[in-house]
């Protein structure tokens, strides 16, 4: 018997569970092949993409870095000079582009293998 109340404890636990994702998150209805309605909690979606910006910063500083080691360091100044002229857009797009330790440091590393190409 006391397995059986084990079981019932596991489902009133799950079912308890699933109404408070209900209540939390909302509900969806679905329509199962039989033609019988359920309702479904909704999945909470992340709030905030934090994978996404850190993969979009890392490719950022990638570029940054490849760009300074192909143009070498008196044309990339250059080029940030000239945007630091433009538009407001420009001036910000060379205060992201300026260098700094970590794209130095990648720059000096990729700088032999772009010399071979």
């Amino acid at each position: 018997m006391v397995q059986g109340a084990d079981t019932f404890q596991k489902r009133t636990k799950r079912v308890i569970r699933r109404h408070r994702k209900m209540g939390e998150n909302g509900t969806r209805t679905k329509l199962n092949r039989n033609g019988l309605l359920t309702i479904e909690p909704r999945r909470r979606a992340p709030r905030f993409p934090l994978r996404g910006f850190v993969i979009l910063f890392l490719v950022a500083i990638l570029y940054k870095a490849v760009m300074l080691a192909w143009l070498g360091d008196a044309s990339y100044l250059d080029r940030l000079n000239e945007l630091n002229n433009g538009t407001i857009a420009e001036q910000a797009g060379a205060w992201v582009l300026q260098i700094d330790p970590v794209t130095r440091a990648i720059a000096d590393f990729v700088q032999p293998l772009i010399a071979g190409l």
